[in-house]
């Protein structure tokens, strides 16, 4: 109820005001039956903007922080998210990764939209990186198709640190549903979760039109930050 009501009454609206989204190939999403939209994460912003277009009720894996964080910032956000349907999901570590496919499993076996980011994590610097397994497992497990996305423009609105995203137009771009039939049964193979994912990850490139990384992003990250903190302690 209070996902239908921030959608149409309090939050959709507004957002479709405010920045006017230019809306692409969106008869490309199922209108019914299970799911998995897979897209870039460019944005805090994208977490609000996607579901507010959509017909359908989407369900996000979104990162177990946003539901554990302190003080009553982070009260309100975990109850936000907790009302509007969304999942949180442990990043750490293997068995992590099993219980965030299993949750997905659950939400596809319901018959419904599946939200899920491959890259893992928000790109800190626009560019596309390399997907995680995850949502290739997810959908050969559950025989379901996968529907590209491409956020573009929400970096520049809300990149990582600003907190008042700037109000400018996006676009939102879905591509032509991916169906692996073909990999039936072999959910299990590594080498084909591998082949899954690098082909959603190329669609969605497609629709982006970003540069690539064929590196995770998370691994990036930390290397970078790495190196500031080692600059800091010798001043250079």
């Amino acid at each position: 109820m209070f996902y239908h009501l921030l959608k149409h009454v309090l939050l959709g609206p507004l957002l479709r005001l405010l920045f006017r989204p230019r809306i692409e190939g969106i008869e490309n999403v199922p209108s019914d039956g299970a799911a998995i939209v897979a897209g870039n994460h460019l944005s805090f912003s994208d977490h609000f903007l996607m579901p507010a277009i959509l017909r359908r009720r989407i369900t996000f894996l979104a990162k177990a922080e946003y539901f554990t964080g302190p003080g009553l910032k982070g009260r309100l956000t975990a109850a936000f998210f907790r009302s509007a349907g969304q999942i949180p999901v442990d990043r750490t570590g293997k068995e992590a990764g099993q219980a965030a496919i299993r949750e997905g499993l659950g939400v596809l076996a319901k018959g419904e939209l599946l939200g899920i980011y491959p890259e893992g994590t928000r790109s800190h610097d626009g560019r596309l990186y390399k997907g995680k397994v995850g949502v290739a497992a997810m959908a050969l497990g559950a025989g379901v198709p996968v529907v590209p996305c491409a956020m573009v423009g929400t970096f520049e609105i809300q990149p990582p640190g600003q907190k008042i995203p700037k109000i400018r137009r996006v676009t939102i771009r879905f591509g032509a549903p991916l169906e692996f039939s073909r990999y039936a049964g072999l959910e299990g193979e590594r080498a084909v979760l591998r082949a899954v994912t690098d082909e959603i990850m190329y669609a969605v490139l497609g629709l982006s039109g970003q540069e690539y990384v064929d590196r995770y992003a998370a691994e990036v990250k930390a290397e970078e930050e790495a190196t500031r903190k080692k600059a800091r302690r010798t001043g250079r």
